[in-house]
């Protein structure tokens, strides 16, 4: 007969979406533009160089 008693819980709370640490993003945008910078120095070291008006 305890079957079809109903039973009124509460709902659980929900877990607040996690927060970045302020210092994990600016390194995060300082890694970027670093790798950024890195990138473009191989590229024109192995290419040879910016084109020149002649192509």
């Amino acid at each position: 007969m305890s079957d079809n008693v109903v039973k009124f819980e509460r709902r659980p709370k929900p877990k607040p979406p996690r927060q970045t640490p302020p210092w994990l993003k600016r390194l995060l945008a300082i890694v970027a533009v670093v790798a950024f910078f890195i990138a473009a120095f191989a590229y024109f070291t192995l290419k040879g160089g910016p084109a020149g008006p002649g192509f």
